[in-house]
């Protein structure tokens, strides 16, 4: 089996004193990029993993949640300076306006892009995926009211004219993990087409993945050195040396 790092992003900064948590700066990200690129790493769709079974050794995913304006601005252009793909994971509700799921005490004010920036964007650098309707956590709510959440994505799709590939990157990466409510979530995705599903994780996957439900991604944070991405790509959850 193969080892495929998959890379989660969320905010880029112009601002280097910006660079912490879900925040990393432009000059951190270019410096990340352009290591992937220089070292022959092999970036995938996350579609184009569906019906794949082999894949480089050096292969690699990106994603960005929450397809904020900066990830536009900063990120889109250093992928195709790189010649990258990445997967950006949309909170369908949200786009127009800001990060309004946050609590006003972690609220950023970042702006999501609007429908006419997704339809925008170069599809042969850029795909889309679900980030939920409301981007709320999934244990919080009954099965109902996640099927209305899928619901409401999928109506919003066809209603806009969006192309979203059925891959879903679990807000907060939040979901049921055990017993019977996680087995009941699971089959709702399966009822809902849903061909993957992303966590978080922080270790490197094996592919072909083992539950396609529970794959696992690398949290990159603003403050990580280019030592400690480098060990993250390796081994994912840092361990102490």
């Amino acid at each position: 089996m193969a080892r495929l790092p998959i890379l989660m992003y969320h905010n880029v900064s112009d601002d280097e004193s910006n660079s912490y948590n879900l925040t990393i700066s432009i000059s951190k990200l270019k410096q990340q990029l352009e290591f992937l690129s220089h070292n022959n790493f092999t970036s995938f769709f996350v579609s184009e993993l569906e019906n794949n079974s082999a894949i480089p050794t050096k292969s690699i995913v990106i994603t960005f949640d929450d397809v904020t304006e900066n990830q536009l601005r900063y990120a889109l252009p250093l992928l195709k300076k790189f010649n990258l793909k990445a997967t950006f994971f949309v909170p369908f509700s949200y786009l127009g306006k800001t990060d309004l799921w946050n609590s006003a005490a972690d609220a950023t004010d970042e702006k999501i892009m609007t429908i006419d920036q997704l339809k925008s964007l170069d599809a042969n650098i850029i795909e889309l995926g679900h980030h939920s309707f409301l981007h709320q956590k999934y244990t919080a709510l009954s099965e109902a009211q996640i099927q209305l959440d899928f619901d409401q994505s999928f109506q919003f799709i066809a209603d806009h004219n969006l192309s979203v590939y059925p891959a879903l990157a679990y807000p907060y990466g939040n979901y049921p993990k055990k017993g019977i409510q996680s087995e009941h979530f699971f089959q709702l995705l399966k009822r809902n087409n849903i061909k993957m599903a992303f966590r978080i994780g922080n270790r490197v996957n094996s592919f072909p993945f083992k539950n396609k439900y529970e794959i696992q991604r690398i949290d990159i944070k603003g403050q990580d050195s280019f030592f400690t991405f480098k060990c993250k790509l390796r081994w994912g959850k840092l361990r102490l040396f």
